[in-house]
């Protein structure tokens, strides 16, 4: 196991506020485990980033098919880490609370695997029909995906209503191709294939078969979504507990405790500080983002840019 070198983790300081701001009680366990897991692999990687990060060339060619399970849970940078955690705490409440935890736990686990396998056929078509060989070495690695899939989740159980997107209002059902769309412009090295992968799942579970395949291979746990049940939520004053029918403010808890940002906005101001770290110093990570070089560039690359042993 490898353990990244010491430094100061901005990205990482935050996002232990945020945890700490929400109170470690007042998360879902599944979602408290998810992050918990993603955080680990960040600070004690089972690989270094180019033995986990999950490309055409690495799976198809060289069969490392382990990287579909190590690529979600391992991260560029503290960055990437705090906006994907972040992301992953506000919809892992939302969800987790409306699914049920062990339910939310299956979702989790099928779209780590199912975002990769996706990705994979994307990467390869977009190599095949644009004839661009360079699509099979990029190489992805981050949460991005699943958080993709998790907001076409969020959105079709929670409709109505807008978000910001680059200080555009767009409705929540178009929300995730707007995103899609900025960050691949905002966000230089980031994966569009690995975001729209997630997109995809998403509405395969939403609008395609994955949810009944999920039930019906599951059998033993439904997922429960339309029976009237216990809702777990938090308040402001720290009080956690049960009740009988969600709570209009778990809508806006998001809120509470990102100082009123939304996520887009949390988003662009990330970049903008991981950017301007980039400025300050030559031997920091690659900004915020998803996708890598190819192998051979990397390798040039790798004595004077960076370093994840």
């Amino acid at each position: 196991m490898q353990r990244r070198t010491r430094g100061l983790n901005t990205g990482l300081l935050l996002l232990f506020s945020q945890i700490c701001y929400v109170g470690v009680n007042n998360i879902p366990p599944v979602t408290l485990a998810a992050l918990a897991l993603n955080t680990w692999f960040f600070l004690s990687p089972l690989k270094p980033l180019y033995g986990s990060c999950l490309s055409v060339e690495k799976c198809f060619q060289q069969k490392d098919w382990q990287r579909l399970l190590l690529s979600p849970f391992h991260h560029a940078d503290d960055w990437h880490l705090y906006f994907n955690m972040v992301s992953l705490l506000w919809k892992g409440i939302n969800l987790e609370r409306r699914l049920g935890s062990k339910w939310f736990a299956y979702v989790i686990a099928t779209f780590s695997l199912l975002t990769g396998v996706v990705y994979l056929f994307l990467e390869l078509a977009f190599a095949e029909f644009m004839d661009e060989p360079s699509f099979r070495m990029n190489c992805a690695v981050g949460f991005s995906g699943v958080l993709f899939a998790l907001k076409v989740l969020n959105n079709h159980y929670f409709p109505g209503g807008f978000v910001s997107v680059m200080g555009f209002p767009v409705p929540n059902k178009f929300a995730c191709w707007a995103e899609l769309v900025a960050i691949h412009l905002m966000v230089p090295g980031a994966s569009f294939a690995g975001h729209l992968s997630g997109i995809l799942v998403g509405l395969m579970y939403t609008h395609g078969p994955l949810k009944n395949i999920m039930e019906a291979c599951a059998g033993m746990f439904p997922s429960d979504i339309h029976q009237p049940r216990q809702q777990y939520y938090f308040n402001n004053s720290g009080y956690a507990g049960f009740q009988d029918h969600p709570r209009e403010e778990e809508h806006r808890s998001y809120a509470a405790y990102t100082a009123g940002l939304s996520e887009e906005e949390q988003l662009e101001r990330a970049v903008r500080a991981s950017l301007r770290d980039q400025g300050r110093s030559r031997n920091s990570p690659p900004p915020y983002g998803f996708r890598l070089s190819s192998e051979e560039e990397m390798r040039r690359k790798r004595l004077h840019r960076f370093d994840f042993q």
